[in-house]
C-alpha cells in the first residue's frame, strides 16, 4: 500500500511538471506568435502616405533700389501668376518604436513629421524695371523661393494637411487594433494610448 502511495505521489508530480512545462511552453509561444504579428503589422503600415493637391496664387514682386543719398528710386516690379502641384507626406518606415515582451508593451518613440513638396510653375505678367534696376536672373531665384514660401505657410492651414494626417492616424490606428485585441498595450513614449483617438496629439 505504502508504494502504490508512493508512486501515485510520484506520478502526480512528474505529471504536474510535465502539465506546468507544457502550459508555460505554450504561453511563451502565444507570447511570441503575438509579437509577430505586431511585428508584421508595423511593417504592414511603414509606408508612405501621400496626400496631393493643387493650389493657385497671385502675388505681386517689388524691388527699390535708392541712389544719390536715397534721392532717386529705381523700381522694377511683376505680378507673378502661380500654379502648384503640391504633395504631403508621411514616411512611416521611419516610426521608432521597441516591443516589450515582458510587459506586453509596444512604444512608439517617434512619429514622422509631414514632409511638405512644392512643385510651383510661375508665369511672369506686367514687368515693369526702371533702367537703374532691370531684373536679372537673381530675382527669379527670389521670387521662387518668396512663392514656396506663401505657399508652404497656405499648405499649412489647408485642409491639405489634416486629411494627411487622417490617413496618418487611420494607419496607426490598425496598430492599436491589433494591440488590443491580442491584450498588449500600446504607448506613446510614457503616455498610454487607450483610444483610437489620443494618437491624434502626438500628430505634428
Amino acid at each position: 500500500m505504502r508504494n502504490f502511495l508512493l508512486g501515485a505521489a510520484l506520478a502526480f508530480m512528474v505529471a504536474f511538471g510535465i502539465k506546468y512545462f507544457i502550459d508555460k511552453s505554450t504561453i511563451r509561444k502565444t507570447e511570441l506568435e503575438s509579437s509577430d504579428l505586431i511585428l508584421t503589422q508595423i511593417k504592414n503600415v511603414g509606408k508612405l502616405v501621400v496626400t496631393e493637391g493643387h493650389f493657385a496664387e497671385v502675388i505681386t514682386y517689388k524691388d527699390d533700389k535708392k541712389y544719390y543719398l536715397d534721392l532717386l528710386t529705381a523700381t522694377k516690379k511683376a505680378i507673378v501668376e502661380v500654379n502648384a502641384h503640391v504633395q504631403v507626406s508621411y514616411d512611416l518606415s521611419t516610426v521608432e518604436h521597441h516591443i516589450d515582451n515582458t510587459t506586453k508593451t509596444v512604444v512608439i518613440t517617434k512619429i514622422p513629421k509631414a514632409e511638405i513638396n512644392i512643385n510651383p510653375t510661375i508665369k511672369y505678367h506686367d514687368l515693369q524695371a526702371d533702367f537703374f534696376n532691370q531684373f536679372i536672373p537673381d530675382d527669379h531665384n527670389l521670387i521662387r523661393e518668396k512663392v514656396k514660401k506663401q505657399l508652404e505657410e497656405k499648405v499649412k492651414k489647408s485642409t491639405l494637411v489634416t486629411n494627411s494626417q487622417d490617413r496618418l492616424i487611420s494607419e496607426l490606428q490598425k496598430l492599436y487594433i491589433l494591440t488590443n485585441s491580442l491584450g498588449w498595450t500600446l504607448k506613446y513614449n510614457n503616455t498610454i494610448i487607450e483610444t483610437p483617438a489620443n494618437l491624434k496629439q502626438f500628430i505634428d
